[in-house]
Protein backbone atom coordinates (compact mmCIF):
# COMPACT_ATOMS: atom_id res chain seq x y z
CA UNK A 1 0.00 0.00 0.00
CA UNK A 2 1.25 3.53 -1.12
CA UNK A 3 1.45 6.13 0.97
CA UNK A 4 -1.62 8.18 -0.58
CA UNK A 5 -3.49 4.64 -0.63
CA UNK A 6 -2.63 4.75 3.46
CA UNK A 7 -4.09 8.40 3.19
CA UNK A 8 -6.96 7.31 1.70
CA UNK A 9 -7.77 4.53 3.47
CA UNK A 10 -8.00 6.15 6.75
CA UNK A 11 -9.96 9.46 5.80
CA UNK A 12 -12.57 7.18 4.82
CA UNK A 13 -12.66 5.07 8.30
CA UNK A 14 -12.33 8.68 9.49
CA UNK A 15 -15.33 10.04 7.71
CA UNK A 16 -17.51 6.37 8.06
CA UNK A 17 -16.92 7.16 12.29
CA UNK A 18 -17.95 10.59 11.56
CA UNK A 19 -20.96 9.81 9.64
CA UNK A 20 -21.78 7.20 11.86
CA UNK A 21 -21.79 10.26 14.97
CA UNK A 22 -24.11 12.35 12.72
CA UNK A 23 -26.55 9.35 12.51
CA UNK A 24 -26.64 8.92 15.92
CA UNK A 25 -28.05 12.12 16.52
CA UNK A 26 -31.18 10.94 15.46
CA UNK A 27 -31.75 9.80 18.99
CA UNK A 28 -30.49 12.90 20.22
CA UNK A 29 -33.85 14.82 18.65
CA UNK A 30 -35.85 11.68 19.75
CA UNK A 31 -34.86 12.48 23.39
CA UNK A 32 -34.92 16.00 22.91
CA UNK A 33 -38.32 16.73 21.00
CA UNK A 34 -40.02 13.67 23.29
CA UNK A 35 -38.43 15.58 26.47
CA UNK A 36 -40.42 18.84 25.77
CA UNK A 37 -43.69 17.77 24.24
CA UNK A 38 -46.24 15.86 26.01
CA UNK A 39 -46.71 12.03 27.47
CA UNK A 40 -49.38 11.51 24.78
CA UNK A 41 -47.68 12.51 21.81
CA UNK A 42 -44.18 10.72 22.63
CA UNK A 43 -44.53 7.42 20.43
CA UNK A 44 -45.43 10.24 17.86
CA UNK A 45 -42.16 11.65 18.00
CA UNK A 46 -40.31 8.69 18.20
CA UNK A 47 -41.80 7.91 15.12
CA UNK A 48 -40.94 10.79 12.96
CA UNK A 49 -37.17 10.89 13.72
CA UNK A 50 -36.62 7.27 12.30
CA UNK A 51 -39.51 7.96 9.27
CA UNK A 52 -37.42 11.10 8.09
CA UNK A 53 -34.03 9.55 8.56
CA UNK A 54 -35.47 6.63 6.22
CA UNK A 55 -37.10 8.97 3.55
CA UNK A 56 -33.75 11.42 3.54
CA UNK A 57 -32.03 8.36 2.81
CA UNK A 58 -33.48 7.02 -0.24
CA UNK A 59 -34.68 10.21 -1.80
CA UNK A 60 -30.45 12.08 -1.16
CA UNK A 61 -29.71 8.18 -3.34
CA UNK A 62 -31.78 8.90 -5.99
CA UNK A 63 -32.08 12.54 -6.36
CA UNK A 64 -30.31 14.62 -4.30
CA UNK A 65 -26.52 13.73 -4.06
CA UNK A 66 -26.39 14.18 -7.63
CA UNK A 67 -27.96 17.82 -7.35
CA UNK A 68 -25.99 18.73 -4.44
CA UNK A 69 -22.81 17.22 -5.69
CA UNK A 70 -22.83 15.82 -9.00
CA UNK A 71 -20.41 16.80 -11.86
CA UNK A 72 -21.55 18.64 -14.84
CA UNK A 73 -24.24 21.00 -13.50
CA UNK A 74 -24.19 24.68 -13.26
CA UNK A 75 -24.17 27.00 -10.04
CA UNK A 76 -27.98 26.32 -8.93
CA UNK A 77 -27.54 22.23 -9.15
CA UNK A 78 -25.41 19.64 -10.19
CA UNK A 79 -26.05 17.73 -13.56
CA UNK A 80 -25.23 13.96 -12.64
CA UNK A 81 -24.25 10.97 -10.13
CA UNK A 82 -27.99 10.30 -9.81
CA UNK A 83 -28.83 6.71 -8.18
CA UNK A 84 -25.41 6.22 -8.65
CA UNK A 85 -23.64 2.93 -9.31
CA UNK A 86 -21.24 0.52 -7.86
CA UNK A 87 -18.53 1.60 -10.11
CA UNK A 88 -19.25 5.41 -9.51
CA UNK A 89 -19.53 5.03 -5.66
CA UNK A 90 -16.33 3.10 -4.89
CA UNK A 91 -14.58 6.21 -7.14
CA UNK A 92 -12.41 8.70 -5.83
CA UNK A 93 -12.16 11.96 -7.45
CA UNK A 94 -13.70 11.10 -10.45
CA UNK A 95 -16.99 11.43 -12.31
CA UNK A 96 -19.38 12.04 -11.05
CA UNK A 97 -18.43 13.10 -7.68
CA UNK A 98 -15.14 14.37 -8.37
CA UNK A 99 -15.01 17.20 -5.57
CA UNK A 100 -14.12 14.16 -2.91
CA UNK A 101 -10.66 13.60 -3.82
CA UNK A 102 -9.47 11.36 -0.37
CA UNK A 103 -12.43 9.63 0.07
CA UNK A 104 -14.90 6.65 -1.90
CA UNK A 105 -18.37 8.69 -3.21
CA UNK A 106 -19.73 6.10 -1.10
CA UNK A 107 -18.30 7.57 1.95
CA UNK A 108 -19.03 10.82 1.07
CA UNK A 109 -22.94 9.97 -0.25
CA UNK A 110 -23.52 8.50 3.52
CA UNK A 111 -21.62 11.62 5.14
CA UNK A 112 -23.74 13.80 3.40
CA UNK A 113 -26.72 12.29 3.84
CA UNK A 114 -26.88 12.04 7.58
CA UNK A 115 -26.30 15.69 7.26
CA UNK A 116 -29.66 16.37 5.47
CA UNK A 117 -31.47 14.12 8.33
CA UNK A 118 -30.43 15.95 10.88
CA UNK A 119 -31.90 19.34 8.80
CA UNK A 120 -35.11 17.91 7.95
CA UNK A 121 -35.30 16.02 12.14
CA UNK A 122 -35.12 20.72 13.04
CA UNK A 123 -38.15 21.00 10.81
CA UNK A 124 -40.34 18.88 12.50
CA UNK A 125 -39.14 20.34 16.16
CA UNK A 126 -41.06 23.58 15.32
CA UNK A 127 -43.77 21.51 13.90
CA UNK A 128 -44.63 19.02 16.58
CA UNK A 129 -47.80 17.82 18.22
CA UNK A 130 -50.21 18.92 15.65
CA UNK A 131 -48.63 17.73 12.30
CA UNK A 132 -50.71 15.05 10.32
CA UNK A 133 -48.09 11.76 9.79
CA UNK A 134 -48.84 12.17 5.89
CA UNK A 135 -46.93 15.45 5.94
CA UNK A 136 -44.16 13.56 6.77
CA UNK A 137 -43.99 11.34 3.71
CA UNK A 138 -44.79 14.38 1.41
CA UNK A 139 -42.55 17.59 3.12
CA UNK A 140 -39.84 14.77 3.89
CA UNK A 141 -39.32 14.68 0.25
CA UNK A 142 -39.56 18.27 -0.95
CA UNK A 143 -37.50 19.45 1.92
CA UNK A 144 -34.73 16.63 0.86
CA UNK A 145 -34.74 18.03 -2.40
CA UNK A 146 -34.73 22.12 -1.97
CA UNK A 147 -31.89 20.66 1.12
CA UNK A 148 -29.92 19.41 -1.71
CA UNK A 149 -29.98 22.78 -3.75
CA UNK A 150 -28.40 25.14 -1.13
CA UNK A 151 -25.59 22.40 -0.01
CA UNK A 152 -25.03 22.42 -3.72
CA UNK A 153 -24.77 26.80 -3.52
CA UNK A 154 -22.48 26.91 -1.10
CA UNK A 155 -20.48 23.40 -0.92
CA UNK A 156 -20.41 22.22 -3.99
CA UNK A 157 -17.05 23.45 -6.40
CA UNK A 158 -19.95 24.55 -9.07
CA UNK A 159 -22.20 26.04 -6.42
CA UNK A 160 -22.74 30.06 -7.19
CA UNK A 161 -21.67 30.93 -3.30
CA UNK A 162 -18.87 28.63 -3.27
CA UNK A 163 -17.89 30.78 -6.05
CA UNK A 164 -18.39 33.51 -4.11
CA UNK A 165 -16.01 32.40 -0.85
CA UNK A 166 -18.94 32.16 1.85
CA UNK A 167 -17.90 30.48 4.49
CA UNK A 168 -19.93 27.97 5.87
CA UNK A 169 -17.88 25.12 7.04
CA UNK A 170 -20.69 22.61 8.30
CA UNK A 171 -23.56 23.71 8.09
CA UNK A 172 -25.19 26.58 10.25
CA UNK A 173 -26.93 28.10 7.04
CA UNK A 174 -27.28 25.16 4.85
CA UNK A 175 -28.15 22.34 7.75
CA UNK A 176 -29.85 24.36 10.61
CA UNK A 177 -31.04 27.51 9.10
CA UNK A 178 -32.80 25.84 6.55
CA UNK A 179 -34.22 24.03 8.69
CA UNK A 180 -35.48 26.27 11.22
CA UNK A 181 -36.61 28.34 8.25
CA UNK A 182 -38.93 25.41 6.84
CA UNK A 183 -39.53 24.72 10.49
CA UNK A 184 -40.81 28.18 10.75
CA UNK A 185 -43.03 28.15 7.52
CA UNK A 186 -45.11 24.82 9.02
CA UNK A 187 -45.73 26.48 12.10
CA UNK A 188 -47.21 29.58 11.14
CA UNK A 189 -49.05 27.66 8.50
CA UNK A 190 -50.25 25.03 11.58
CA UNK A 191 -51.03 27.60 13.99
CA UNK A 192 -50.27 27.16 17.87
CA UNK A 193 -51.36 23.95 19.33
CA UNK A 194 -54.82 24.18 21.15
CA UNK A 195 -54.57 26.14 24.30
CA UNK A 196 -51.12 27.71 23.94
CA UNK A 197 -52.47 31.21 23.92
CA UNK A 198 -55.76 32.65 24.94
CA UNK A 199 -58.20 34.83 23.05
CA UNK A 200 -56.70 37.59 25.10
CA UNK A 201 -53.55 37.23 23.97
CA UNK A 202 -51.81 35.86 26.61
CA UNK A 203 -49.18 32.81 26.46
CA UNK A 204 -50.21 29.71 28.04
CA UNK A 205 -46.90 27.80 28.57
CA UNK A 206 -47.46 23.99 28.02
CA UNK A 207 -44.39 22.55 29.58
CA UNK A 208 -42.47 19.40 28.54
CA UNK A 209 -42.86 15.84 30.48
CA UNK A 210 -39.59 14.48 30.62
CA UNK A 211 -36.74 17.29 31.06
CA UNK A 212 -34.67 14.50 32.00
CA UNK A 213 -35.05 13.09 28.46
CA UNK A 214 -34.21 16.67 26.74
CA UNK A 215 -31.15 16.99 28.74
CA UNK A 216 -29.85 13.07 27.41
CA UNK A 217 -30.54 14.40 23.60
CA UNK A 218 -29.03 17.29 23.97
CA UNK A 219 -25.58 15.40 25.44
CA UNK A 220 -25.83 13.12 22.92
CA UNK A 221 -25.94 16.00 20.37
CA UNK A 222 -23.22 17.46 21.47
CA UNK A 223 -21.41 14.16 21.50
CA UNK A 224 -22.45 13.39 17.63
CA UNK A 225 -21.44 17.26 17.15
CA UNK A 226 -17.87 16.23 16.81
CA UNK A 227 -18.86 14.26 14.01
CA UNK A 228 -20.73 17.01 12.38
CA UNK A 229 -18.30 19.45 12.47
CA UNK A 230 -14.71 17.39 12.70
CA UNK A 231 -15.82 15.11 10.40
CA UNK A 232 -16.77 17.95 7.77
CA UNK A 233 -12.94 17.55 7.18
CA UNK A 234 -13.78 14.99 4.64
CA UNK A 235 -9.86 13.77 5.37
CA UNK A 236 -7.66 13.19 7.38
CA UNK A 237 -5.19 15.97 6.05
CA UNK A 238 -7.63 18.55 4.67
CA UNK A 239 -5.99 22.16 6.10
CA UNK A 240 -3.05 20.34 7.60
CA UNK A 241 -2.10 16.74 8.87
CA UNK A 242 -4.83 16.41 12.07
CA UNK A 243 -6.72 19.48 11.54
CA UNK A 244 -9.90 17.91 12.22
CA UNK A 245 -9.03 18.05 15.85
CA UNK A 246 -8.88 21.92 15.86
CA UNK A 247 -11.91 22.12 14.69
CA UNK A 248 -13.30 19.43 17.28
CA UNK A 249 -11.44 22.18 19.93
CA UNK A 250 -13.83 24.77 18.83
CA UNK A 251 -16.80 23.22 18.60
CA UNK A 252 -16.52 21.90 22.04
CA UNK A 253 -15.65 25.91 23.36
CA UNK A 254 -18.21 27.09 21.25
CA UNK A 255 -20.99 24.57 23.07
CA UNK A 256 -19.76 25.18 26.17
CA UNK A 257 -20.14 29.01 26.31
CA UNK A 258 -23.56 28.74 24.62
CA UNK A 259 -24.46 26.59 28.07
CA UNK A 260 -22.60 29.79 29.59
CA UNK A 261 -24.27 32.48 27.88
CA UNK A 262 -27.86 30.97 28.53
CA UNK A 263 -27.61 30.31 31.93
CA UNK A 264 -26.13 34.15 32.64
CA UNK A 265 -28.96 35.65 30.25
CA UNK A 266 -31.77 33.69 31.48
CA UNK A 267 -30.72 34.21 34.94
CA UNK A 268 -30.61 38.07 34.39
CA UNK A 269 -33.79 38.07 32.49
CA UNK A 270 -36.01 35.61 33.78
CA UNK A 271 -34.44 35.97 37.44
CA UNK A 272 -34.30 31.83 36.98
CA UNK A 273 -31.35 29.73 35.45
CA UNK A 274 -34.08 27.83 33.65
CA UNK A 275 -33.03 24.57 32.20
CA UNK A 276 -34.68 24.24 29.05
CA UNK A 277 -32.80 27.75 28.61
CA UNK A 278 -29.45 26.43 29.38
CA UNK A 279 -29.62 22.85 27.41
CA UNK A 280 -30.93 25.17 24.00
CA UNK A 281 -27.86 27.08 25.19
CA UNK A 282 -25.93 24.21 24.53
CA UNK A 283 -27.45 23.63 20.89
CA UNK A 284 -27.09 26.86 19.63
CA UNK A 285 -23.87 27.48 20.49
CA UNK A 286 -23.47 24.35 18.62
CA UNK A 287 -25.27 25.71 15.80
CA UNK A 288 -23.70 28.92 15.66
CA UNK A 289 -19.82 27.55 15.87
CA UNK A 290 -20.77 25.02 13.24
CA UNK A 291 -19.87 27.47 10.39
CA UNK A 292 -17.30 29.04 12.05
CA UNK A 293 -15.36 25.98 13.67
CA UNK A 294 -12.58 25.86 11.23
CA UNK A 295 -12.03 29.56 11.02
CA UNK A 296 -11.91 30.99 13.88
CA UNK A 297 -9.45 31.48 16.95
CA UNK A 298 -10.55 29.94 19.61
CA UNK A 299 -11.25 32.91 21.91
CA UNK A 300 -13.48 33.76 19.01
CA UNK A 301 -15.46 30.40 19.50
CA UNK A 302 -16.03 31.15 22.69
CA UNK A 303 -17.02 34.62 21.96
CA UNK A 304 -19.30 33.36 19.40
CA UNK A 305 -20.75 30.64 21.64
CA UNK A 306 -21.67 33.03 24.02
CA UNK A 307 -23.38 35.44 21.78
CA UNK A 308 -25.26 32.16 20.35
CA UNK A 309 -26.50 31.68 24.29
CA UNK A 310 -28.01 34.68 24.47
CA UNK A 311 -29.61 34.62 21.12
CA UNK A 312 -31.19 31.76 22.21
CA UNK A 313 -33.15 33.13 25.43
CA UNK A 314 -33.99 36.94 24.00
CA UNK A 315 -35.22 34.54 20.44
CA UNK A 316 -37.16 32.15 22.07
CA UNK A 317 -38.88 35.19 24.32
CA UNK A 318 -39.66 36.95 21.03
CA UNK A 319 -41.12 33.91 19.35
CA UNK A 320 -43.37 32.95 21.69
CA UNK A 321 -44.14 37.58 22.11
CA UNK A 322 -45.45 37.10 18.63
CA UNK A 323 -47.41 34.20 19.10
CA UNK A 324 -45.59 31.54 17.28
CA UNK A 325 -45.69 28.49 19.09
CA UNK A 326 -42.63 26.12 18.50
CA UNK A 327 -42.30 23.71 21.35
CA UNK A 328 -38.82 22.76 21.14
CA UNK A 329 -37.17 26.06 20.81
CA UNK A 330 -35.52 25.10 16.63
CA UNK A 331 -36.66 28.64 15.76
CA UNK A 332 -34.18 30.28 18.08
CA UNK A 333 -31.45 27.65 18.64
CA UNK A 334 -31.25 26.92 15.32
CA UNK A 335 -32.34 29.75 12.95
CA UNK A 336 -31.46 32.81 15.09
CA UNK A 337 -28.41 31.28 16.08
CA UNK A 338 -27.37 29.68 12.40
CA UNK A 339 -27.56 33.16 11.45
CA UNK A 340 -25.42 34.70 14.11
CA UNK A 341 -23.17 32.33 13.35
CA UNK A 342 -22.84 32.82 9.80
CA UNK A 343 -23.01 36.63 9.76
CA UNK A 344 -19.74 36.07 12.74
CA UNK A 345 -17.38 34.94 10.26
CA UNK A 346 -17.69 38.40 8.25
CA UNK A 347 -16.24 39.68 11.45
CA UNK A 348 -14.05 37.08 13.04
CA UNK A 349 -12.53 34.81 10.48
CA UNK A 350 -8.88 34.30 10.87
CA UNK A 351 -6.96 35.51 7.63
CA UNK A 352 -4.18 32.70 7.96
CA UNK A 353 -7.21 30.21 8.22
CA UNK A 354 -9.09 31.44 5.27
CA UNK A 355 -5.81 30.79 3.54
CA UNK A 356 -5.53 27.47 4.68
CA UNK A 357 -9.12 26.47 3.94
CA UNK A 358 -8.63 28.50 0.80
CA UNK A 359 -12.25 29.88 1.54
CA UNK A 360 -13.08 33.14 1.42
CA UNK A 361 -11.19 35.97 3.01
CA UNK A 362 -10.42 37.47 6.67
CA UNK A 363 -12.73 39.17 8.80
CA UNK A 364 -13.54 42.51 9.69
CA UNK A 365 -12.11 42.71 12.82
CA UNK A 366 -8.61 41.52 11.37
CA UNK A 367 -8.64 42.92 7.86
CA UNK A 368 -10.41 46.02 7.97
CA UNK A 369 -13.06 45.09 5.05
CA UNK A 370 -15.76 44.56 5.22
CA UNK A 371 -16.04 41.76 2.14
CA UNK A 372 -16.32 38.46 3.64
CA UNK A 373 -19.43 40.18 6.08
CA UNK A 374 -20.95 40.88 2.65
CA UNK A 375 -21.01 37.86 1.24
CA UNK A 376 -22.28 35.83 4.36
CA UNK A 377 -24.89 38.67 4.51
CA UNK A 378 -25.84 37.82 0.78
CA UNK A 379 -25.70 34.07 1.49
CA UNK A 380 -28.05 34.31 4.41
CA UNK A 381 -30.46 36.60 2.32
CA UNK A 382 -30.69 34.37 -1.20
CA UNK A 383 -30.67 30.96 1.20
CA UNK A 384 -33.59 32.49 3.38
CA UNK A 385 -35.67 33.82 0.36
CA UNK A 386 -35.14 30.26 -1.07
CA UNK A 387 -36.05 28.17 1.58
CA UNK A 388 -38.56 29.64 3.54
CA UNK A 389 -40.55 30.90 -0.15
CA UNK A 390 -40.02 27.35 -1.36
CA UNK A 391 -41.23 25.69 2.32
CA UNK A 392 -44.26 27.94 2.59
CA UNK A 393 -45.74 27.19 -1.25
CA UNK A 394 -45.39 23.72 -0.50
CA UNK A 395 -46.96 23.50 2.56
CA UNK A 396 -49.39 25.58 1.57
CA UNK A 397 -50.65 23.49 -1.22
CA UNK A 398 -50.63 20.46 1.06
CA UNK A 399 -52.68 22.34 3.34
CA UNK A 400 -55.03 23.49 1.21
CA UNK A 401 -55.48 20.69 -0.74
CA UNK A 402 -55.55 17.41 2.10
CA UNK A 403 -55.07 19.50 5.42
CA UNK A 404 -51.58 19.37 7.38
CA UNK A 405 -53.13 19.49 10.72
CA UNK A 406 -54.47 17.11 12.65
CA UNK A 407 -58.43 17.70 14.05
CA UNK A 408 -59.03 19.02 17.20
CA UNK A 409 -60.22 16.14 18.43
CA UNK A 410 -57.08 13.77 17.10
CA UNK A 411 -54.71 16.66 18.83
CA UNK A 412 -56.51 16.50 22.22
CA UNK A 413 -56.35 12.64 22.67
CA UNK A 414 -52.93 12.66 21.54
CA UNK A 415 -50.78 11.79 18.29
CA UNK A 416 -50.06 8.75 19.40
CA UNK A 417 -53.07 6.84 19.63
CA UNK A 418 -54.82 9.02 16.23
CA UNK A 419 -52.00 8.36 14.36
CA UNK A 420 -50.47 5.15 15.54
CA UNK A 421 -53.00 3.44 17.17
CA UNK A 422 -50.91 3.14 20.24
CA UNK A 423 -49.54 4.85 23.39
CA UNK A 424 -45.65 5.92 24.31
CA UNK A 425 -46.60 5.53 27.66
CA UNK A 426 -49.53 2.64 27.45
CA UNK A 427 -49.41 1.95 31.18
CA UNK A 428 -50.66 5.44 31.74
CA UNK A 429 -53.27 6.05 29.29
CA UNK A 430 -54.43 2.61 28.61
CA UNK A 431 -55.85 -0.38 30.97
CA UNK A 432 -52.88 -2.23 30.76
CA UNK A 433 -52.86 -4.98 33.65
CA UNK A 434 -51.41 -3.91 36.53
CA UNK A 435 -51.16 -0.10 35.35
CA UNK A 436 -51.47 2.79 36.48
CA UNK A 437 -55.26 3.28 37.97
CA UNK A 438 -55.61 -0.19 38.75
CA UNK A 439 -55.55 -1.63 42.30
CA UNK A 440 -52.21 -0.72 44.21
CA UNK A 441 -50.63 0.94 41.42
CA UNK A 442 -50.53 5.08 40.90
CA UNK A 443 -53.84 6.39 39.66
CA UNK A 444 -53.48 8.41 36.30
CA UNK A 445 -53.18 11.67 38.47
CA UNK A 446 -50.09 11.03 40.33
CA UNK A 447 -51.96 9.76 43.74
CA UNK A 448 -51.50 6.19 44.96
CA UNK A 449 -54.83 3.61 44.73
CA UNK A 450 -53.93 1.49 47.83
CA UNK A 451 -55.10 -2.31 47.80
CA UNK A 452 -58.20 -3.50 49.64
CA UNK A 453 -57.18 -4.90 53.31
CA UNK A 454 -59.68 -7.53 54.05
CA UNK A 455 -61.61 -6.56 57.82
CA UNK A 456 -60.57 -8.81 60.59
CA UNK A 457 -62.58 -11.58 61.70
Amino acid sequence: MSNEELVFAVSTVWVVVAAVLVIFMQAGFAFLEAGLTRMKNVGHVAAKNVLIFALASIVYYVVGFGMAFGDGGNGFVGGSGFAPSTDELLQIGRAPFSWFSEIPAAAAYLFQVAFAGVSLAIVWGAMAERTKLWVYFAFGIAFTLIYSLVSHWIWSPDGWLFARGMQDFAGSTVVHYQGALAGLAGALLLGPRLGRFGADGRSHPIPGHNMAFTTLGVIILWFGWFGFNAGSTLSVQFGGLGFFAYVALNTNLGAAAGVVGAVVTSWAVMRKPDLSMMLNGAIAGLVAITAACAFVEPWAAIVIGLGAGAIVVFGSIAVERVRIDDPVGAIAAHGLAGVWGTLALGFLTAPSLAERLGTGSGGLLYTGSASQLGTQALGLLAVGAFTFGASFLVLWAMKATFGIRTDAEAESAGLDVSEHGMWGYPELFSPVPGGYGTEGSPTVNGGWRPTPVPEAG
